[in-house]
């Protein structure tokens, strides 16, 4: 009977150390889950902020013109800046702005004020006008310099796949070194 005992006692020593060094504990491993898994959310400014902020530490800036009724504005948001590698580069590279094409707030910059213009039932803000060169279509997008000097502007709804390049292209300064083809026919070798 002892030799059962024991040997029960043994089996079930074992059994434990076993299962202690063997089994993963959940909510260490979940933890790592969900910190390898955050999302970090692009940092939106006004036109003030990032202007502000430029004042600090030179970036370039990312200006999302839109407006309230725009279908294709609202599909990017909910898909295309929520995209991980998309928050990345945004973040990384430029002041991301989002600016109401319609919005009826002044804005001063440098000597100028810029106002919403009526036009029907609907108006422009001369900002965007002056942004856009007046192709008003959403959304846009207006990339500028450290000095707030335009890069380009790239129109029309866009998918991660479409705009990584593409932030990446500027935010890195590549466009001072290369034309978008070329550097997309690089990308492709």
């Amino acid at each position: 009977m002892k030799k059962v005992l024991l040997g029960g006692s043994l089996l079930v020593i074992v059994a434990i150390a076993l299962y202690a060094f063997v089994v993963p504990k959940p909510a260490i491993h979940t933890a790592k889950v969900e910190t390898a898994t955050l999302e970090t959310p692009i940092k939106w400014y006004t036109w003030e902020e990032a202007l502000e902020a430029n004042k600090k530490v030179k970036k370039k800036m990312f200006i999302d013109m839109y407006t309230d009724w725009c279908g294709w504005c609202k599909k990017m948001d909910a898909s295309t800046f929520k995209d991980p590698k998309v928050t990345a580069v945004m973040n990384k590279y430029f002041y991301a702005v989002k600016f109401d094409a319609e919005q009826k707030k002044e804005i001063k910059y440098g000597t100028q004020t810029f106002k919403y213009v009526a036009q029907g039932s609907r108006g422009v803000h001369e900002l965007a006008y002056a942004l856009l060169d007046g192709q008003l279509g959403y959304p846009s997008f207006v990339y500028l310099n450290e000095k707030q000097e335009r890069v380009t502007v790239s129109p029309g709804y866009k998918t991660p796949e479409q705009i990584i390049p593409e932030l990446e292209f500027i935010g890195a300064g590549l466009y001072t070194k290369m034309n978008y083809q070329a550097y997309l026919a690089q990308q492709k070798k």
